[in-house]
């Protein structure tokens, strides 16, 4: 992010608004690719009808070699600023719920879905964390810190915000890893509006991301 320019922010309040996406991941020139379609700014993932997704259906459907259903998710960022369109944003129904075409994910030669992997995701984003708010961080041995972008309650309905205070206690997390949470001094921004973004989870499907 430059120095000078600070991006304009978009949309405020949006900590815990929920989404849910679909990965369909190809094998293409570059490797695998995962295409992602989500709900983001459409709909809040509607619990009744996200149950009716089946991944081996829509599979076939999408003629993918592998489909995931990644979530449910609830933000857990504050506010969104210029969408770049990393992807064509196409339109899809899945089984009543809207989608669009948002972000691609390079996967590499491999379906590894170990959790603390990083992947690249062109996105084009940028996130909005404010003052005075927690942020939950996941710090590797160099001192990176990758800050929780979306808890997930696909895995563990539980996922609670409030549960995410005490989330470090259950981590099988890497030697050398720690999990920590924070209070913000000030406004934190992550600009991938132009640049891939650095992702992870950890065993729970909470997904992170580099701020930089």
């Amino acid at each position: 992010m430059s120095e000078t320019a600070s991006p304009e922010r978009l949309i405020t309040d949006h900590r815990g608004t929920r989404y849910g996406e679909v990965l369909a991941i190809y094998l293409r020139d570059e490797g695998l690719q995962a295409d992602v379609y989500g709900t983001q700014l459409l709909n809040d993932c509607p619990q009744e009808l996200w149950e009716t997704l089946d991944a081996e259906v829509i599979k076939d459907e999408m003629d993918a070699v592998f489909v995931k259903l990644n979530g449910p998710r609830y933000w857990m960022l504050d506010g969104l600023g210029t969408k770049a369109e990393p992807v064509e944003p196409v339109l899809r129904d899945f089984n009543g719920i809207t989608m669009r075409r948002i972000a691609t994910v390079d996967l590499g030669e491999g379906l590894d879905a170990s959790p603390y992997m990083e992947r690249k995701v062109n996105r084009g984003a940028i996130f909005f964390f404010d003052a005075g708010r927690p942020v939950y961080e996941l710090v590797n041995p160099a001192g990176e810190a990758y800050v929780l972008q979306a808890r997930c309650v696909g895995v563990d309905p539980e996922m609670s915000e409030e549960a995410l205070e005490t989330l470090g206690d259950r981590l099988a997390l890497p030697e050398g890893w720690s999990y920590r949470v924070r209070i913000l001094e000030e406004e934190l921004v992550i600009d991938t509006s132009s640049s891939p973004a650095t992702v992870l989870q950890d065993e729970f499907e909470n997904s992170y991301t580099l701020p930089y």
